[in-house]
């Protein structure tokens, strides 16, 4: 029963103090599971958690700080005990212009975060004796050209890359997925549509653009028993653009 997917589970979400992470942390905890997320504010945090309610935890710190992930897993195994799945949400993007004026300190720093991060918190996670499932925050960006978030997309197409990799090293025991959605109204991509939501809802087939919500669902879908026969898979999440004619 879709309600109860998650009962008894321990799911580790990083960067979930709003946003896609934060829709995924409430979905989880509506079907029955316990959720610890991390983000950057301890007060961001801190109001995510009086609303995710009981089941939920938070630990504070930046996702490519090696401190702060063991600290994030000293927390899950002294209030758990356990670990069922982990959602690689964290991600960044200082940079906006063309591929070519990208600062080379920029692209080290997102390529850390979004792609490196992503590898030491799934070993670590292992480490803690995580015995289900992964998802990864990919994004359409990953998938083709990328105008104006160009190394943005190059960090997400090697996360799908990642994602891959994984799977095939970490089956049958762990399964590892991704989604890769399309613009979503978060605080993260609000450059991308601010001002001008109609025009750039225009191109989507759905005619809106996606919520975070729209993401959460598919995200659990991947991380239940629902999925029990898929891996290595990037679910993308487009509102339909990637279907328009030419």
């Amino acid at each position: 029963m879709t309600a109860a997917r998650f009962d008894g589970t321990i799911s580790l979400i990083t960067g979930a103090s709003r946003g896609i992470g934060f829709a995924i942390a409430q979905r989880i905890v509506a079907e029955g599971g316990s959720v610890v997320i991390t983000g950057r504010r301890q007060d961001a945090l801190d109001a995510a958690v009086a609303e995710l309610g009981p089941g939920a935890s938070a630990v504070a710190g930046r996702a490519d700080d090696a401190d702060h992930r063991a600290e994030v897993f000293t927390h899950i195994e002294q209030r758990h005990g356990r670990l069922d799945h982990l959602v690689n949400n964290t991600g960044i993007n200082p940079v906006y212009g063309p591929l070519v004026d990208v600062d080379a300190e920029a692209a080290r720093k997102i390529l850390e975060v979004n792609v490196v991060a992503t590898l030491d918190w799934t070993r670590a996670a292992l480490s803690a004796g995580l015995s289900r499932s992964v998802v990864n925050i990919a994004s359409v960006a990953g998938l083709g050209s990328s105008p104006g978030i160009a190394f943005y997309g190059i960090s997400k197409a090697a996360l799908i890359n990642l994602t891959a990799q994984l799977a095939f090293e970490l089956a049958p025991g762990i399964r590892v997925n991704a989604v890769a959605p399309a613009v979503i109204k978060t605080a993260f991509a609000r450059a991308l549509y601010e001002g001008h939501e109609a025009e750039a809802a225009a191109g989507y087939p759905l005619a809106r653009l996606g919520e975070p919500d729209d993401v959460a669902g598919p995200v659990a879908f991947l991380l239940s028993d629902d999925a029990a026969w898929i891996t290595g898979q990037t679910v993308v999440i487009d509102g339909g653009s990637g279907i328009r004619p030419f």
